[in-house]
């Protein structure tokens, strides 16, 4: 990796489309059409790549003349410079957007989540949800609630960057999620047990990857919220049931046998 690049934040390709899709469906209830609200969109990209390139304009630099290996070094490291400054562009207007209380503030931890995190959370986690199951059943204001409690475990810069978390998440799991679903999500023989009620809703998956790699930090943010520790319980358990080997005699499967009871 070029000097340049260490230590750089910046958005992973799903973050960022998950943004637009934030945005464009916060655009959608306010009463903008789907078209118009692609066009204003287009339009600020549009204007943040014309700033990019009169920025990099204004920041000089040439390329030798001629040919040789002058005018290929030359060229190599023009071409470096415009990528590097590209990046450097990118960097400011993101620290911009997440950390505009300045450098720090969005690697506390503790900071509040705010709706437009609550939003983006949700149009990341419900395309998820709906790879492994159709249904969905819980409430919207507890869905909040829950989102707030899965946010308040990261940093502002983790949760602008938590769609494409979430994404390798369920990408790295994807077997293990499909069997869990099926034992324990909407239709099984489980489904009846209201301990599993987070399987049942888009944020599931949210909960799940919160469980496997934070899970102190979960319950005590649950707590603060006064969830219910059984809607915790359950998939914990769901999880680490599937997550064993079958056995012989078909393990325990979504009839609640012995590995969830």
């Amino acid at each position: 990796m070029h000097a340049a690049e260490e230590n750089r934040q910046e958005l992973d390709s799903v973050s960022v489309l998950n943004a637009k899709r934030t945005l464009l469906q916060l655009l959608g209830r306010a009463g903008v059409f789907a078209d118009d609200a692609e066009g204003l969109i287009a339009l600020v990209e549009a204007g943040a790549l014309a700033g990019a390139c009169e920025e990099l304009g204004a920041s000089g630099g040439s390329v030798p003349g001629g040919e040789g290996e002058p005018y290929e070094s030359g060229r190599r490291d023009g071409a470096r410079a415009v990528t590097d400054e590209l990046g450097a562009i990118a960097e400011r207007a993101l620290r911009q957007a997440v950390d505009p209380d300045g450098p720090g503030a969005a690697s506390a931890a503790r900071s509040p989540v705010g709706r437009i995190e609550v939003e983006q959370a949700k149009a990341a986690v419900t395309p998820l949800h709906l790879a492994f199951t159709a249904a969905s059943d819980l409430d919207p204001e507890v869905t909040e609630e829950v989102l707030r409690a899965v946010l308040g475990t990261m940093t502002p810069w983790q949760r602008a960057r938590y769609a494409g978390r979430l994404a390798d998440f369920a990408a790295s799991h994807r077997a293990r999620l499909e069997r869990l679903y099926v034992e324990y999500g909407p239709g099984s023989a489980t489904a009846v047990h209201s301990r599993y009620s987070l399987l049942h809703s888009a944020t599931g998956v949210a909960v799940l990857e919160r469980l496997a790699t934070r899970p102190a930090a979960l319950r005590e943010e649950w707590e603060a919220a006064e969830l219910p520790p059984a809607w915790l319980d359950g998939p914990m358990r769901a999880w680490e049931a599937v997550g064993r080997p079958r056995d012989g005699g078909g393990g325990e499967g979504g009839g609640g046998g012995g590995g969830v009871s």
